[in-house]
């Protein structure tokens, strides 16, 4: 099984030099995969490509470069130079974004996202397998007078979608390779994103697509505290209505009540209740909220998953 860790080393003197670190002992844990959010701040794909880099035993993804404010002629360009870079182990993970940090943030109106995200996904898959594109949409326009192509990057660079809405995971199932649902319990995953997902790629005649459950969790024996830091960093997802939604349809009542905290039998549990719920891979966000001394312990649980699930 493909297990593995969201890093991010934000409170750190230096971003890049830190994550480098903290990927270097998942990769010694045992972990499969490292994965990096896209903020206003670091440049995930290039964050990614040196991570890649630096520690050859990891797949890296991107989770997830929003769709506003990006075009895909640009964001082919990085994945590419991303894959290139790690010899074909670099992952692009797209998402809508939100209309807090697009209107707020970038002063674009958040219209029409999932009609952006399909357009969106036609150019890019366009680019990366060719390297060409000529299209022309309503809302997205496409041209390549000069090649798109990065020397050293093979084809296929796995596309995959922060879906968890009908609509969203309809245009990822016909267009992307897979989703990486957040903040999603295993019921909303096995009653709703799971069956919805897997039915739409079907009927376009596409394979069963992955299904990077994200998920928040810590092995500690100091769970009180753990919960408390998780509900504050996490309480800012809860006016996200996305996020809202799919918390409610886990059966919770705010983010924190979909994390994984406990000892090792208690989080060995929650990975296994998200495996039955048809995720494909798992990968664990703790570094946030979690001591170093926890962090270890979850890694080391985690890397022993991987190597029960080879």
């Amino acid at each position: 099984m493909n297990v593995g860790v969201a890093l991010n080393a934000i409170d750190s003197d230096n971003q890049v030099d830190a994550t480098v670190r903290l990927a270097a002992e998942a990769e010694t844990a045992g972990l499969r995969s490292a994965w990096f959010g896209q903020g206003f701040g670091i440049d995930s794909p290039q964050l990614a490509a040196i991570v890649g880099r630096e520690v050859p035993g990891l797949q890296v993804g991107t989770a997830a470069i929003p769709v506003f404010g990006r075009h895909p002629l640009v964001v082919s360009g990085q994945a590419l130079t991303a894959q290139a870079a790690t010899h074909g182990r670099y992952h692009l993970g797209l998402a809508l974004g939100t209309r807090l940090l697009t209107e707020d943030g970038m002063g674009i109106p958040f219209e029409r996202p999932i009609a952006r995200l399909r357009e969106f996904l036609v150019v890019l898959r366009q680019l990366i397998e060719t390297g060409t594109s000529d299209f022309r949409g309503e809302l997205i326009s496409a041209a390549t007078p000069l090649p798109a192509r990065v020397p050293g990057a093979t084809t296929g660079v796995p596309l995959l979608v922060a879906a968890m809405g009908p609509q969203a995971l309809r245009v990822s199932a016909e267009l992307a390779d897979g989703i990486l649902p957040y903040l999603a319990g295993p019921r909303a995953l096995a009653e709703h994103i799971v069956p919805a997902v897997t039915a739409a790629a079907a009927a376009a005649g596409r394979p069963a697509p992955r299904i990077v459950a994200f998920v928040n969790g810590v092995v500690t024996d100091d769970v009180e505290s753990v919960r408390a830091r998780a509900a504050e960093r996490l309480a800012f997802y809860e006016q996200i209505p996305s996020y809202a939604r799919v918390i409610e349809l886990s059966g919770a009542k705010s983010a924190v009540d979909v994390t994984a905290i406990g000892n090792e039998e208690t989080v060995r549990a929650e990975v296994q209740r998200y495996l039955d719920a048809g995720a494909t891979e798992v990968v664990f966000a703790s570094t946030e909220i979690a001591g170093d001394a926890d962090r270890h312990r979850t890694w080391s649980l985690l890397g022993e998953l991987a190597a029960e699930r080879p």
